[in-house]
């Protein structure tokens, strides 16, 4: 292998060395589902969705507050936070067996070995009438 060649795929190998990185991202979608369906979703962080049930694509290492109204029903709110999954133990598990500490290191500044918790959200809201 040449010098130019070695220039070339060395810094793209260690790039796409973030193995969770490259296979889930760093976000996740978050499914909201209410009974009965029609809340409007707002969360802490600054998204949101005009009527459940709905999906939100969020930032893997949140922690935020998911707030549900809806007419004549008592608003909810519910915390966000998050935790490594399966998957992204697996690709710490690879960065680790493969020498990955850059990954390693990518993996672990995306987020991307994170998923959000409790996902999806399940709510029967409290409504009169």
């Amino acid at each position: 292998m040449n010098v130019v060649s070695l220039a070339v795929f060395l810094p793209i190998a260690l790039l796409i060395s973030g193995c969770a990185t490259v296979t889930r991202g760093k976000s996740d979608v978050l499914e909201i589902i209410t009974l009965p369906p029609g809340a409007t979703v707002k969360t802490s962080n600054g998204y949101g969705c005009a009527s459940t049930p709905c999906a939100i694509k969020m930032p893997r290492r949140s922690e935020f507050a998911v707030s549900l109204t809806r007419e004549k029903c008592e608003p909810t709110e519910v915390n966000v936070t998050h935790k490594t999954s399966g998957s992204g133990g697996a690709a710490l598990a690879g960065n680790i067996l493969a020498g990955g500490i850059i990954g390693l290191g990518i993996d672990a500044a995306t987020g991307a070995s994170q998923e959000l918790v409790p996902n999806p959200i399940n709510v029967t809201m409290a409504c009169r009438g």
